[in-house]
């Protein structure tokens, strides 16, 4: 009988250390999102099921072209994934379907490979960040409420790094921020 019941004891000890391992992993390690709607297409499609690592932004900070998830500003019960356009003190300039980046030292035309559609020439824009700001836009860039609409990202909005896809399983891939080129122009 003794050893039933510590049978039954080490199990409950095994069972709550994994159970305390995933709720502590999930509150501050990674965290699993869907997707919901198509303002990532062709990057992302509604229903992919993503992994995202909400441990590395503290110890640096967001790199351009990564897709993050963030609290949506105007609503923080909301979650949004976007990717990361301007950083903390640039500007933002979208003109002719072009985007362009300004720091203080050079002019930057991205070229962005992960664009499935041109964006629509009527939306010109430009927008110059805070310190801690981001620009973010959806990838399907006629078809996504971001930056454009609602303005730039706090840095405590920024949940975290979209790192893995994992549903749909033909689909499955890592995710990190792209190499895409850019071109310096005279500013």
């Amino acid at each position: 009988m003794r050893k039933v019941f510590w049978s039954i004891v080490e199990m409950l000890e095994t069972i709550a250390i994994a159970v305390a391992a995933v709720i502590l992993v999930r509150a501050f390690v990674a965290q699993p999102f869907l997707v919901s709607g198509s303002s990532m297409v062709p990057t992302f499609q509604n229903g992919d099921y993503l992994l995202v690592d909400e441990l590395t932004y503290h110890f640096r900070t967001p790199e351009r072209g990564e897709v993050i998830v963030l609290r949506y500003p105007k609503d923080p019960a909301e979650y949004f994934i976007k990717r990361v356009i301007g950083l903390p003190g640039e500007t933002v300039t979208i003109k002719d379907g072009r985007v362009m980046v300004t720091d203080q030292s050079e002019h930057l035309v991205l070229n962005e490979p992960y664009i499935d559609q041109p964006m629509n020439v009527s939306q010109n824009f430009t927008e110059t960040l805070g310190s801690n700001e981001y620009f973010v836009m959806g990838d399907n860039r006629n078809y996504s409420y971001d930056s454009r609409s609602w303005g730039p990202v706090p840095s405590s909005d920024i949940v975290g790094v979209v790192r893995l896809r994992l549903w749909p399983f033909q689909d499955i891939a890592a995710f990190g921020a792209p190499a895409y080129g850019t071109s310096t122009t005279a500013g």
